[in-house]
Parts: structure tokens; C-alpha cells; sequence
């Protein structure tokens, strides 16, 4: 058998520990990846069922938020008029707390 020099020890060592450390990064990577869809999709659910629930008497305004959006949201057409706090319908700004009366049809 032929002598192994000590620098073709050295490469392939630094190879192998090279070759592990890529493939734990390419494991942590997938794990992160599959963590931010999880969390992306449970957002995407809790945004769809709070869309169907139906507003609490009470409801709090917020960002971006305007009175025509929350009425259609809650179905209740006479915020304004059920809410004499609101002087003008424009000056709405998160944290406005109002009364929410869902219109029923009959």
C-alpha cells in the first residue's frame, strides 16, 4: 500500500465537516421554512373565522379601520346614528370605542 501524505488527510477531514455542516444548515433551513407556513396559515384561518364572527356590542376601532368598512363588517348601517360620541363620520382613529347593533333582516 502507498503512504497517505498528511495534507490528503487534512483535505478530506475539513471536506467531511464541511460536507455535515451544509447539510445541518439545509435541515434548519426546512424546519424555519415549514415554522413561517404554519404560522402563515394559522393566520390566514383566524383572519377568515374573524370575518364570520359576529361583532361584540362593544368594538374597539382599529388602525385603518373607517366606519364604513366596521359597518360592513358587523352589520350595522346605523353606527353613526347609534353613537352620538361621533360628531363627524371622517374622524375615526384606532382606539374609538363605539356600539355595535347588527341589523337583522326580517
Amino acid at each position: 500500500m502507498g503512504r497517505v501524505h498528511s495534507s490528503t488527510i487534512l483535505a478530506e477531514t475539513i471536506s467531511w465537516y464541511c460536507s455535515l455542516l451544509l447539510a445541518l444548515m439545509l435541515v434548519l433551513s426546512c424546519c424555519e421554512s415549514l415554522a413561517t407556513e404554519d404560522e402563515e396559515t394559522a393566520i390566514r384561518i383566524s383572519v377568515k373565522y374573524s370575518m364570520y364572527r359576529p361583532c361584540d356590542e362593544i368594538y374597539v376601532v382599529r388602525e385603518g379601520e373607517t366606519l364604513h368598512t366596521i359597518s360592513e363588517k358587523c352589520g350595522d348601517p346605523y353606527i353613526v346614528e347609534e353613537n352620538p360620541h361621533i360628531h363627524d363620520p371622517d374622524d375615526v382613529f384606532p382606539g374609538l370605542v363605539i356600539k355595535i347593533t347588527p341589523f337583522k333582516k326580517k
